[in-house]
């Protein structure tokens, strides 16, 4: 089960406001689409981390 949205589900989704945005502005949209990404990344990788703990039978005292 995925909850990932397509590219025409975004375009569709964006303002115009958006879509009239200057360089500058897209600049920043961009970097925090990128940094986004990173944390979705991140929080993947502990959720990962997180049940191959909690599955490893490591005995807590």
């Amino acid at each position: 089960m995925r909850d990932d949205i397509t590219l025409q589900q975004i375009a569709e989704g964006l303002p115009k406001s958006v879509l009239n945005a200057s360089d500058k502005d897209l600049e920043g949209f961009q970097k925090i689409i990128e940094e986004t990404i990173k944390l979705r990344e991140g929080h993947r990788n502990l959720q990962k981390m997180i049940k191959s703990y909690s599955t490893s039978g490591i005995q807590r005292s």
